[in-house]
């Protein structure tokens, strides 16, 4: 049987997702949104480039969570884009009862597939549909360590003038501010990061990753970033549709791993055909430990909103 993966909400992300899914011919695709028309006008472009491409997948607009049935993954991309100027703490109270609705239907229509969150603030929302689903942990996660650690890999690399594969890191911890790059496992042609690159550097890239989605917030006036995060969430889709159990940083609920109780945050799991197969446990050095701890506080006082 073809595998089924549905994504919730028709926007830049959810849409450039559709179309990287249906053009690897990974899975058919059911696209949902509140507007109909729009989800429908995306699905009938994609549909027609599918004889330019050379795929036999299908996608289907539509506003019907009823047509989300069977499927083996849903994506939750709905909700309200930050703005400039705009926290992602400042989004909990927005789409707090979005992604509220989005896993009421998920939990009645698609009560076996596994739920991968992208909508901001990401680990407050990714918290809200486990519990709201009632899913078992392994099967609900955020997509956030996956694009953090990219942007970070790319910067290092641009800054070294070296391939990018060479550049090995886990950007942990929040998908926001508090996001805590792990530099005591960074390394580059397996030589740490420390040696290659100065402190003041080193810090000034962290940052930039840091900021790296506000940067293009503010430079697009309109909308967030689409094609990175979409490609993010691929990367996870691929992972479960093939059972790679392939080591990826998603934002997990963390049941006692890493000192840390009710809370879902970044970390690096080993995601294949069940959702999470086992949280990796990653050593980490006293001030990094630290700074992955303020930054879980940080998701835990959010989460006190909803």
């Amino acid at each position: 049987m073809a595998k089924k993966v549905s994504i919730i909400g028709a926007g830049a992300v959810g849409a450039t997702l559709a179309h990287r899914v249906l053009e690897s011919a990974l899975a058919d695709v059911v696209l949902v949104d509140i507007s109909k028309n729009i989800a429908c006008a995306k699905a009938l472009d994609l549909s027609d480039a599918s004889p330019i491409v050379g795929h036999e997948r299908s996608i289907i607009g539509t506003d019907d969570y009823g047509l989300i049935r069977s499927s083996d993954i849903v994506v939750i991309t709905a909700g309200f884009p930050r703005k400039p100027g705009m926290t992602r703490e400042e989004l909990v109270s927005k789409n707090a009862s979005i992604i509220k609705d989005v896993s009421l239907n998920v939990k009645r229509h698609a009560p076996d597939s596994i739920v991968i969150v992208v909508t901001n603030p990401l680990d407050i929302m990714t918290y809200h549909s486990l519990k709201t689903t009632g899913f078992k942990r392994e099967k609900v996660f955020g997509m956030a360590g996956v694009l953090d650690s990219s942007r970070f890999v790319y910067l290092i690399a641009d800054e070294l003038k070296v391939a990018r594969s060479s550049v090995k890191t886990y950007m942990l911890g929040s998908h926001g501010d508090t996001m805590v790059p792990i530099i005591s496992k960074t390394c580059v042609g397996g030589k740490p990061i420390r040696d290659l690159i100065s402190k003041e550097k080193l810090d000034a890239i962290v940052k930039r990753t840091c900021d790296r989605g506000a940067e293009i917030v503010t430079l697009l006036g309109s909308g967030s970033a689409y094609y990175s995060p979409s490609a993010a969430v691929f990367k996870m889709i691929d992972a479960i549709l093939n059972d790679k159990k392939e080591e990826l940083v998603v934002s997990a609920y963390l049941k006692g791993e890493y000192g840390l109780d009710d809370v879902c945050i970044g970390v690096p799991c080993s995601i294949g055909g069940t959702g999470i197969a086992g949280i990796v446990q990653l050593d980490m050095s006293e001030d990094e430990s630290k700074n992955f701890l303020r930054s879980a506080q940080a998701i835990k006082n959010s989460i006190k909103i909803l």
